[in-house]
């Protein structure tokens, strides 16, 4: 049976290999070992929430949430920042259970808004985001400024 879970510290070393793969797909390069330094502190700090998706002991796929804060509505918003199925389950519906999860979450902190960003050629998550009524925001041009 296949549960929906925040993830501690004892997922740690699948989570860790789950999220080398995700940043593998966006073209980074590898280094678990860093990757699983960077989830450990996000764990410990507690400054991110972790949803995990398992079965039989084994995980799935993870979304990562950060929290910020809307100014003009003076209210909690979550950053859905990370979201990723391991490729041999995409055919399941993890994402879609994970991304309810995360809206779950949102709305037990009260929060405005769920807010994430995706590759441009990401179509599946595209698609994914939008048959769950996630707009598209084309008033607002974005810009990052890297700090090196």
């Amino acid at each position: 049976m296949r549960t929906i879970y925040q993830a501690a510290l004892q997922d740690l070393d699948q989570l860790s290999v789950l999220f080398e793969q995700y940043r593998l797909f966006y073209k980074k390069s590898p280094d678990l070992a860093k990757a699983a330094d960077f989830i450990k502190s996000r764990l410990e700090n507690k400054d991110s929430v972790i949803f995990v998706a398992s079965e039989a002991g084994r995980l799935m796929g993870f979304v990562q949430l950060y929290p910020a804060f809307s100014s003009t509505v003076m209210q909690k918003m979550w950053i859905l920042n990370d979201l990723f199925v391991a490729p041999e389950f995409r055919s399941l519906k993890i994402g879609c259970e994970l991304m309810c999860a995360a809206k779950q979450h949102a709305i037990v902190t009260q929060s405005h808004s769920l807010k994430l960003c995706t590759a441009m050629d990401n179509h599946q998550a595209q698609t994914l985001y939008q048959k769950l009524g996630y707009k598209k925001i084309t008033t607002f041009e974005h810009y990052t400024l890297l700090i090196d």
